[in-house]
């Protein structure tokens, strides 16, 4: 690190990481160094990504995807559209959202499965969602929504491998699991995002404004938000029709 600073250099420290994810040993690396930079990738899929778990200069959570191709890794300039499924049909149980890595928004398919179930415990499968959570907002859905699973199997998963940690994706998965459950397909052109509280409530997620523009970018003509999210009357997104709801009940209404 003294030579780093002396000389102006750039140095690469590469750590080894326990199958935890985490580094090995004493945490020294970790505190040392500026920044700390998963390369994360699915052997069976040609997209690699760089995440960055901390940033002493910058946003922490910024996330570079890249695809590996035969003369090496080119960068993805927009990488919302290998999230995307662009199904040639409306299908049910299925729904595009906005969630954020770090300072860019980034557009992502969540899909849900419910069927039913002949086990005593219904499964309750989540694929880059907190596994907890669904158990949560499928409650919330029943004492606010007045729609019981208790009788379904319930698979969540989110294209592409993307984990989303964020809370704005409570109201994508209550939508698609509706979806699902109704076998209704919602809108290609629809997004939504939101937290869901466990009085029903839905709640504004941080940066709505860039979530919404993203959204709009890729043709995207509807959006479900939560009235804080809204944007203001006198700068509309051009080409959206945004409808902020406070309520699950009406997030359920506006969506159909």
């Amino acid at each position: 690190m003294r030579y780093a600073k002396q000389t102006g250099t750039i140095l690469f420290l590469i750590g080894h990481v326990t199958k935890e994810g985490t580094l090995a040993g004493p945490r020294v690396l970790e505190h040392m160094v500026d920044s700390v930079l998963y390369f994360e990738g699915d052997s069976g899929s040609q997209y690699r990504v760089v995440r960055a778990i901390k940033n002493r200069y910058g946003a922490v959570n910024e996330l570079g995807v890249f695809a590996m191709t035969d003369t090496g890794l080119r960068e993805v300039t927009n990488p919302s559209a290998i999230f995307l499924s662009r199904h040639a049909e409306d299908v049910p149980g299925s729904v595009v959202m906005v969630t954020r890595e770090g300072s860019r928004p980034l557009l992502v398919e969540v899909q849900a499965l419910v069927d039913e179930s002949r086990l005593a415990n219904p499964r309750r499968v989540v694929l880059g969602l907190e596994q907890n959570r669904l158990a949560m907002l499928l409650a919330v859905l029943h004492r606010h929504g007045g729609v019981a699973t208790y009788d379904q199997d319930v698979f969540v998963n989110v294209v592409g491998g993307v984990r989303v940690a964020e809370t704005g994706a409570d109201m994508a998965v209550l939508l698609a699991v509706m979806s699902s459950l109704r076998n209704r397909p919602l809108s290609k052109t629809l997004t939504v995002f939101g937290e869901v509280g466990l009085a029903g409530e839905i709640r504004p997620v941080p940066g709505g404004q860039e979530r919404l523009q993203e959204a709009a970018k890729h043709g995207f003509t509807r959006a479900v938000v939560a009235k804080g999210n809204a944007p203001p009357a006198k700068r509309p997104i051009k080409g959206m029709e945004v409808m902020a709801v406070e309520r699950l009940g009406e997030a359920l209404e506006a969506s159909g």
